[in-house]
């Protein structure tokens, strides 16, 4: 039977449901929602964060996006940092254990996160916590009385545990931990709402568990869609190279956005950039009746990208460059330059010159895009992984965007 809106929260309702997987339960939801009005008083919405890495990319954003629309409706956001359970690392959707990081890394790469989320978030209005503050202080007892409130059976249910225990891969205990720490962090910091991707519905429903057994009211459970990276098939993940990071310079996010598949395109603009269902229909009558060209529906979702993370000029500035680089075939004016040493006067491995120009994070990186063809090295395809850069001046590109002057000198 379909819930009964009152008239004074429809419009809240429909912001709080635009744009996401799953809203559950919806009567709970909308029990907080009148409980909170007429007790006048915002419900605290969780959002978690592990620093596993140190950037951010358009993927984190559309969580993110979507508890400034909270955070516009009078919430309250709550921003954990996890520097803590980034040390167990999430084994969501993971077909094997992700490796551990050090405290050092950990805080490290913190120091960035804040800067990040303030692109999106009012900072005034934040609520930021560390969960190191309460899950480092847990004694083994506590451990052992949190682990009892869950039941093996019931973790293996999860999706990527079952799957390796069929398969007969390790699951180690410290994983089967992650989720009864994440929901206890929903019971110290008493959410109403907690929002993620939906690789995260399993760690919100055992929070939901976890808080009933300490006599808590239930977390609304909030999902919202995963990103696809700009390969048009995976989700957006740094690890597998196919991300828009939000920090990176105006023309490189102009130029990704650029060279994202058209099948996508649209699930940008309103994952991203908040369009609603009837202006993603717009877009999509427009773009399916020939009204509007695809290369300029993408140029003109690049340019409120880049206008979203930094400002207009930047994008005007941006979508100028990426036409006289692209349309004219022409390098940038601002091409960074690297400089390299050979010191035993000899040609250097393109793996390690695109390693030592910042072109790429890894070998791996780097031997993936050489086989994607992807490497041109004056104007000239690299597709050998033992291509050799003699000393000089050379300008690599990688990409359809990036650019890089490499001087390689001779001792």
């Amino acid at each position: 039977m379909p819930l009964e809106i009152p008239q004074s929260l429809r419009r809240e309702w429909t912001i709080i449901h635009r744009g996401t997987a799953e809203v559950l339960p919806d009567e709970e939801l909308l029990a907080k929602l009148i409980a909170a009005r007429d007790q006048g008083r915002p419900l605290r919405v969780k959002y978690g964060a592990d620093p596993s890495a140190p950037d951010l990319h358009l993927g984190h954003m559309v969580p993110i996006g979507k508890l400034r629309e909270l955070q516009d409706l009078g919430h309250q956001i709550v921003f954990i940092i996890g520097d803590f359970t980034a040390q167990i690392g999430d084994p969501s959707g993971q077909s094997a254990t992700r490796p551990q990081l050090s405290p050092e890394q950990v805080a490290e790469n913190a120091k960035t996160y804040l800067d990040q989320i303030y692109r999106v978030l009012d900072r005034e209005k934040t609520e930021v916590v560390y969960n190191s503050a309460w899950l480092s202080k847990l004694t083994a007892r506590d451990t052992i009385e949190l682990a009892a409130k869950y039941t093996v059976a019931r973790m293996l249910e999860r999706d990527d545990f079952h799957k390796r225990f069929v398969e007969e891969r390790p699951i180690f205990i410290h994983e089967l931990l992650y989720p009864l720490y994440q929901g206890y962090d929903s019971i110290v910091v008493r959410a109403d709402i907690e929002v993620g991707g939906t690789d995260q519905k399993f760690n919100f429903v055992v929070a939901r568990e976890l808080q009933r057994a300490w006599g808590q009211e239930p977390q609304i459970v909030l999902t919202t869609p995963l990103l696809v990276g700009l390969d048009g098939v995976k989700k957006m993940s740094k690890s597998l190279g196919n991300y828009i990071g939000i920090t990176e310079p105006p023309r490189e996010m102009f130029g990704k956005t650029m060279s994202l598949a058209d099948s996508v395109m649209l699930d940008y603009f309103a994952l991203v950039l908040q369009y609603d269902e009837a202006q993603v229909a717009e877009l999509r009558t427009a773009l399916e009746s020939g009204a509007l060209h695809p290369r300029d529906a993408k140029a003109r979702l690049a340019r409120e990208i880049v206008a979203r993370f930094y400002n207009a000029p930047a994008a005007d500035a941006a979508a100028a460059e990426f036409d006289r680089v692209f349309r004219e075939r022409q390098a940038p004016d601002e091409v960074p330059i690297a400089h390299l040493r050979s010191e035993t006067g000899a040609a250097l491995p393109i793996l390690d010159v695109l390693l030592a120009a910042g072109l790429a994070e890894s070998r791996r990186e780097a031997k993936r895009l050489i086989a994607a063809g992807g490497v041109d090295i004056d104007g000239l395809r690299c597709d050998h992984l033992r291509t050799t850069v003699e000393p000089g001046e050379h300008l690599l590109k990688v990409g359809k965007h990036r650019f890089c002057r490499v001087v390689v000198t001779a001792d």
